[in-house]
């Protein structure tokens, strides 16, 4: 066990954790970037309006020609931010700017933790990219150890990609005005804990081929920029589609289970007197239950936010945040704590979909690594489902001391 992977990877939570919720400097730099990516995804909103008129207008809006919202539709609001979102982050990674920032963390992840180039790298780039980051490191898949292939799965599970970090904050954004920044600040904190679950579940045993060395991102660079925005334009228009894809067929999956649940589970209430929601969302309700108290979400609200963080295991985490959303508009939590750790915990593709998305993709680029990558897949939703609460328990912690800022600015 490296104790010197799992004591940094704590400790730079609690110190970006410290900053950010405690620093009054760390305060004001999180509202500046939680303003940024609003204002930005105000400028999203143009082309989506343009395209769908007023079934593009979020709930309570209205447009220049006085017509108002005739509702929220997924499809039609908050899928299409994917695509400019996408455009953005291949444009910044043209200039240059994307890369730089990704080599500023795989040095920290490197120099701090003593692991190896490639995983330090592959854990950065998926602060910021999705499925996208294994390509960072391509020339090196082939001969990196089964702890490395766990640790590319596992950091690729427990944050979010920018293009779709979009999509929550369209979501959250009504009830919950600070969303943006929490989004960011989550996926950086998820960074460190996904490499200490990680090394916790499958410890290095070989010597890795980048030990100790520092990695350049490999990745192939547009002619110019303008063919960076089409190519990323058109890696949206992918991802929106692969999304509303699993979306109708796990939620239709989902609904099958329930049906077989709630017949079965009527002839067991009937018979012992019960009264149990037999639904595959409270059942793992009740399984992450016991988490949710370790995490630090209070009592009153556990079993509600529970339901929310165990249902992405199967749902996605579109769907438990579209439900995290609804819940907070009718009933809501009784502690605003409770709303900020449910908000980190679900800040990852820790779900079986994820888990199939990101083996097929790695597997397609080194397919001799396919049987490595099918025994340590089950490992790595594990453990990249133990960084998302290790991520809510650290921001659940210091949001105790100073959150109100961070809720409304």
């Amino acid at each position: 066990m490296n104790w010197r992977v799992i004591l940094w990877g704590i400790g730079l939570q609690i110190i970006f954790a410290f900053f950010i919720f405690i620093v009054p400097a760390g305060g004001k730099l999180f509202l500046v970037i939680n303003d940024v990516v609003v204002r930005i995804l105000d400028s999203a909103g143009a082309g989506t309006r343009f395209l769908f008129g007023r079934l593009a207008l979020p709930p309570g809006t209205s447009n220049s020609q006085g017509e108002t919202s005739l509702g929220f539709f997924l499809a039609f609001q908050a899928l299409p931010t994917i695509v400019f979102f996408a455009s953005l982050m291949s444009a910044l990674y043209f200039i240059g700017i994307m890369p730089l920032l990704i080599r500023g963390f795989a040095y920290l992840f490197t120099r701090l933790m003593r692991i190896s180039g490639a995983e330090s790298l592959c854990a950065a780039s998926n602060i910021f990219v999705g499925i996208e980051s294994a390509l960072t490191i391509r020339p090196y898949l082939d001969n990196i150890t089964r702890s490395e292939l766990c640790l590319i799965l596992t950091a690729g599970m427990s944050t979010i990609a920018s293009s779709v970090l979009a999509l929550y904050v369209f979501i959250l954004h009504g009830q919950f005005p600070t969303i943006a920044g929490h989004l960011v600040s989550a996926s950086v904190l998820s960074a460190p804990a996904a490499i200490v679950m990680s090394k916790i579940l499958l410890p290095e045993s070989d010597v890795p081929r980048t030990m100790g060395e520092q990695v350049v991102p490999y990745y192939e660079r547009e002619s110019n920029l303008i063919e960076a925005i089409i190519n990323g334009a058109n890696a949206g228009v992918r991802l929106c589609v692969g999304i509303a894809a699993l979306l109708l067929a796990f939620l239709g999956m989902v609904a099958l289970v329930d049906l077989g649940l709630g017949f079965l589970g009527g002839w067991i209430n009937t018979g012992f007197g019960w009264n149990i929601d037999w639904s595959l969302r409270n059942l793992l309700g009740y399984c992450f239950y016991p988490l949710g108290l370790v995490i630090g979400i209070p009592h009153s609200d556990v079993l509600e936010a529970s339901r929310i963080i165990g249902e992405r295991l199967v749902t996605t985490e579109v769907q438990s945040y579209q439900d995290l959303a609804h819940l907070m508009t009718t009933k809501g939590f009784h502690h605003p704590r409770s709303s900020v750790i449910t908000v980190y915990a679900l800040c990852g593709f820790a779900h079986l979909a994820s888990l199939a998305i990101f083996i097929g993709g790695i597997a397609a680029l080194v397919p001799a690594r396919t049987k490595d990558l099918a025994k340590v897949g089950p490992r790595a939703l594990l453990a990249a489902t133990l960084a998302c609460l290790l991520t809510a328990a650290v921001a659940g912690t210091f949001f105790t001391t100073k959150g109100s800022i961070l809720l409304n600015p």
